[in-house]
């Protein structure tokens, strides 16, 4: 699973096929289905206590905001609308009911937003599976399945019914762990927690041929290159940028990817090692802390043993992350600007025969840019990795501005107009969303569907 990073192939993309694709202190627990049985919390009750505790994490931050390149690099898509940082395992459903990104119920005649964005909120999405088949589960809409999903983030998800015993239940998970020969029945109980994380803390795309199902692109294995040669080969690509027409890939929350390369995962420390530490009840025992959450915040239990020195520890850290955060910020900048200067060619007669090589530069730096910046934490999971990445779309993103450079010196194009995104506001207004009419739109699919029909769940933190 080494990392080799390489500059855009110059593959001629004069006719493209592909889909639009979208994919995200109130201490009540959210209504669950499953909760309901009693059992649960009776066998499990420090687990169960630790579980309703994540109801508690209820910060978020608003991260086109703090990041507003990000929605000139995602416009056309959902994710330019909004995108916030994650929290707590309990507000899974409510977030995804009430995110712009997921829209409203869409016109009579119209597809919408496939019923796959329930897949990794829900026990209930596992049982609609069973109920309808993947793909006719997929096939449904969106909206159409809220009055289904009963129950959030659950025992579950991550263990079979009834035991402490692991399980994969999502079909998707299942397929990629045998795609890359870690079948799950076959390893041990370390790769067997990272791998229930990791059939939701994963990159994954709707398979449009599939009636939208979730499928994980780890044909040729799981890193940048090889899913980029897997979506390169099938010439799929998620929407077209509606300024560079750049056939566009989108990466989501790829941490157990980058985990599987990490020094942690070498010594086998994995995803529960760190966050899901064991912690002591009040009669002395031991059981593992369902609050899932920052690493740091338990150094005692989980880090000291390796890492000695907190402050040594905490300086790293910080390093990685100004060394990622520093190269982020450069090939935004750099991005926004190629995908301006494509679009100023296409204006000037242009076409893909000329535009292919630098059309075909911009995607591979952006998805490369995405599979660092999506992944949580990159630079404490594995910050080699997230450096190389982005050091590699730097360079394919600078090859792609000389080569436009060529293009408008070509067709006379003395000038660029580059946009203003400065903020969140004035990005939104150079690729024309209007945030006011999608939260209008929104608001009154929550007040006629949602808060009437929907169950509890979906409304969780917000009442």
């Amino acid at each position: 699973m080494t990392i080799s990073n390489k500059n855009s192939k110059n593959n001629l993309w004069a006719q493209l096929s592909g889909t639009l694709a979208f994919a995200i202190a109130f201490t009540a627990p959210a209504y669950s289905a499953d909760a309901t049985d009693t059992a649960f919390e009776k066998k499990h009750p420090e687990q169960y206590q630790s579980w309703l505790a994540t109801s508690e994490q209820v910060e978020r931050e608003d991260m086109l905001a703090n990041y507003p390149a990000a929605v000139i690099l995602w416009a056309g898509s959902s994710f330019a609308k909004e995108y916030n940082s994650p929290r707590g395992h309990h507000f899974a459903v409510a977030d995804a009911s009430h995110s712009l990104r997921t829209g409203v119920l869409p016109a009579d005649g119209k597809k919408g937003l496939s019923a796959s964005c329930w897949t990794c909120k829900t026990p209930d999405a596992p049982r609609l599976m069973k109920e309808l088949g993947v793909e006719g589960y997929s096939a449904k809409n969106f909206a159409e399945l809220g009055t289904e999903i009963n129950s959030v983030v659950y025992c579950t998800d991550c263990h079979e019914k009834g035991s402490a015993k692991l399980a994969l239940p999502r079909p998707h998970a299942q397929d990629a762990m045998a795609k890359v020969h870690l079948p799950f029945e076959k390893q041990d109980i370390n790769m067997q927690g990272s791998q229930v994380c990791g059939q939701c803390h994963v990159t994954y795309y709707f398979q449009p041929e599939r009636s939208n199902k979730v499928n994980i692109p780890w044909i040729f294995g799981n890193d940048a290159d090889k899913i980029e040669k897997y979506y390169d080969t099938r010439r799929f690509y998620e929407w077209l940028h509606p300024i560079s027409r750049t056939p566009i890939l989108k990466a989501r929350h790829p941490e157990f990817e980058h985990w599987s390369r990490s020094v942690h995962a070498e010594r086998g420390v994995s995803c529960i090692s760190c966050h899901m530490p064991e912690s002591e009840n009040k009669d002395g025992k031991s059981y593992t802390n369902h609050q899932v959450g920052k690493a740091m915040d338990n150094y005692a239990q989980v880090c000291q043993s390796c890492h000695g020195n907190k402050q040594a520890l905490l300086t790293k850290l910080e390093d990685g992350k100004h060394q990622i955060e520093s190269r982020a910020r450069k090939v935004e900048g750099l991005l926004v600007k190629a995908h301006y200067e494509a679009g100023a060619a296409w204006d000037a007669g242009a076409n893909w025969a000329v535009l292919n090589d630098a059309i075909m530069a911009i995607r591979h730096a952006q998805w490369r840019w995405d599979f660092a910046m999506a992944s949580h934490g990159l630079y404490a999971h594995n910050p080699k990795e997230g450096i190389q990445l982005l050091d590699t779309a730097i360079e394919q993103v600078t090859y792609a501005r000389k080569a436009l450079a060529e293009i408008l010196s070509m067709y006379k194009v003395e000038s660029v107009a580059y946009p203003d995104y400065s903020t969140k506001q004035a990005a939104h207004k150079a690729v024309g969303i209007s945030l006011e009419k999608l939260t209008a739109e929104k608001k009154a699919f929550i007040e006629a569907e949602l808060d009437k029909h929907w169950p509890k769940v979906s409304r969780h933190g917000y009442e």
